[in-house]
């Protein structure tokens, strides 16, 4: 070969020139250019690590590392390696014949040689490579093979228009050096490139450095803030990646607290997350990663988790949707896929079925998870249990199967702040209200509810947030024979006497009169709680009718208010209240007072089962103040 001689050409392909429409279309962001470039770097590292494993070459230091450096006032971005480099005809196959593929020429000569290390390779050589004219006016090669073959220096302008030179390189490895276009000026600025650096090289498998010529041209000046023992001395330089990122270990080897640490150096997010998943799936799944709970203030948080996708410590993309089920997007974590193409389109994860059994396995690890935490740490289960129970709610009705995974774990929370799984409530009420669940959806609003059931021994379930609707009837759809009832809808077995009530039509008439409601069902009943006098009760079917339909007006449908509520006034024939009622009710003197008694007694049941409008609220004092001023 005539080292002395420059060679001329034009950039090959198989079919037609398409170097202009790569230089504008290539990537839907251009900040991938840098990716790239790094990646093709940790791909000459890393070949050359193989090589040595293999024998092949001998005697080789192990300071491998990657350094990318800013000269703002030169306009250029250098990414440099000291890996495998290239000899003049390699870089004319790999560089100058775009349709080629180096990795592949690699891993297909070495294939039979082990595989340890073969799925290492990124293998983005010649498309990725071009991708830096997308920021550039023209790039440069400077590039020495570990064969000591000839330095060579490759030049290529936009166009598409390249020289070869031989160069003095000393080392072995290579410099890409993008002379950075005018219009791409942001791609000077050193915190843009950090930036960049730290979204897609923070975990890369080779050191990394981060150089800005500028900054290292600034005289240090020595001062009361300054931390350096000798100020003359330059502090030696850190790798600003992670080789070796918590993902890539074994659970075993890995601390509560590095799982913490590197869920707030990922995310960003100060507080700490619920728990944690670790995945390492052989094969023929093989891929890696941490997925976290994250904790929510409450229901109306966003919901929107971040699953951070990498390939072979490459970052991918920001939130990949398509790899974790629509019901579990809450999480955030880190999944490390060698079985993707680094280019991933979000058309190929749809239909593709590797993706489609990654997602599977993360859905059975999660299930897992839960099951693990209950059997083994249920204290700590039950203390996370309303952080996590909108995720696994809605995990349930989005999928039987997960469903059926962590049926057993799902819990209850009572209203006295104890927790019970459904199995065990159901058990231990099977004598007072068999296959019935009483809950309540305000432990405020319906406290004298809950407070009639506690007196006799009876638990209530708390069901207090939006998507409670729609799993309560999921639940009920899964588990054949069991209902659940609010506790405001019916009056349990339980709080009744035995004692049968003798209807009053009397006061049945004066209740529909006092509450404005002709069509009011008023039923007598003997309850073992004396001191209530009336219970407003809601049947579940309306109430549910009538939440789905705000939840529909919510969305933009028809007003909820319009749908009619199934409504019971039950009289608690022993409370002493009742008995005075009823003797007034037969004073034809005292029909006035047994009247303003009833209305009040009527608008006390109401109070206690929901909020009084405002009309309401308005009658309901002046009525009262009467009442005061007559004793």
């Amino acid at each position: 070969m005539d080292t002395n001689q420059n060679k001329k050409g034009g950039i090959s392909v198989d079919t037609e020139h398409i170097f202009p429409i790569i230089k504008k279309w290539l990537y839907s962001e251009k900040d991938i250019f840098l990716r790239e470039l790094v990646s093709n770097a940790t791909d000459a590292v890393t070949k050359l690590k193989r090589l040595a494993a293999l024998g092949e070459i001998r005697d080789i230091e192990d300071d491998f590392r990657i350094t990318v450096t800013l000269d703002k006032n030169a306009r250029t971005l250098t990414i440099s390696d000291n890996g495998i480099g290239m000899t003049e005809d390699e870089l004319r196959r790999y560089i100058c014949q775009i349709a080629l593929s180096g990795a592949l020429d690699f891993i297909q000569k070495y294939e039979g040689e082990g595989d340890s290390n073969k799925n290492g390779i990124i293998g983005h050589f010649g498309l990725g490579f071009y991708s830096a004219f997308m920021v550039s006016d023209s790039v440069e090669i400077f590039t020495r093979s570990y064969t000591n073959a000839p330095a060579v220096h490759w030049v290529c302008d936009e166009a598409g228009e390249y020289e070869i030179f031989p160069c003095d390189r000393e080392g072995r490895g290579t410099d890409v050096v993008l002379h950075i276009a005018e219009s791409e000026e942001e791609y000077l600025s050193a915190y843009r490139v950090r930036e960049m650096l730290n979204k897609y090289c923070a975990f890369m498998p080779v050191d990394l450095y981060f150089v800005d010529v500028d900054e290292e041209s600034t005289p240090h000046t020595h001062d009361e803030n300054c931390t350096c023992e000798d100020c003359s001395a330059p502090k030696a330089p850190t790798p600003i990646n992670d080789t070796t990122p918590l993902w890539q270990k074994m659970p075993a080897d890995c601390t509560e607290e590095e799982y913490k640490a590197f869920y707030h150096k990922v995310f960003g997010d100060y507080r700490d997350p619920l728990f944690h998943i670790h995945i390492n799936a052989d094969y023929p799944l093989n891929f890696k990663g941490i997925l976290y709970f994250p904790r929510i203030n409450h229901e109306y948080d966003s919901l929107e988790g971040q699953v951070k996708l990498y390939y072979n410590q490459v970052f991918v993309a920001d939130n990949i949707k398509e790899v974790i089920p629509e019901y579990l997007l809450m999480l955030k974590g880190v999944l490390d896929c060698p079985e993707l193409p680094l280019n991933v389109s979000r058309s190929y994860l749809q239909t593709n079925s590797y993706v489609a059994k990654v997602s599977a396995h993360i859905v059975k690890k999660v299930a897992d998870k839960l099951n693990a935490l209950y059997n083994t740490e249920r204290e700590k289960y039950e203390s996370l249990w309303d952080d996590i129970r909108t995720f696994i709610e809605y995990a349930c009705m989005r999928d039987r199967k997960f469903y059926d995974r962590v049926k057993s774990a799902l819990l209850l929370h009572l209203t006295d702040d104890s927790y019970l799984t459904i199995e065990d409530y159901l058990a231990d009420c099977k004598d007072k209200h068999e296959n019935t669940i009483y809950y309540a959806a305000d432990k405020t609003t319906q406290a004298q509810y809950i407070s009639m059931f506690a007196a006799q021994g009876l638990k209530v379930a708390l069901f207090d947030r939006m998507i409670d609707v729609q799993f309560i009837q999921t639940l009920e759809q899964n588990m054949s024979g069991v209902k659940f009832v609010r506790i405001d809808a019916d009056v349990a077995q339980a709080l009744r006497s035995d004692e049968k009530a003798e209807a009053n039509p009397a006061l049945e008439a004066m209740f529909r009169e006092v509450s404005g409601n002709a069509e009011l069902t008023v039923k007598f009943e003997h309850l073992k709680e004396a001191r209530v006098p009336a219970m407003l009760n809601i049947s579940e079917e309306s109430r549910r009718m009538e939440e789905m339909m705000r939840l529909y007006a919510m969305s933009g449908g028809k007003d909820a208010m319009s749908f009619p509520q199934d409504m019971t006034l039950i009289v608690n024939a022993s409370a002493p209240l009742i008995r005075r009622l009823s003797a007034l009710a037969t004073d034809e003197n005292a029909a006035d007072a047994a009247r303003r008694m009833a209305k009040q007694i009527y608008m006390l049941a109401v109070l206690a089962q929901r909020q009084l409008r405002a009309d309401e609220l308005q009658s309901f004092l002046e009525d009262s103040f009467d009442l005061l001023e007559s004793l």
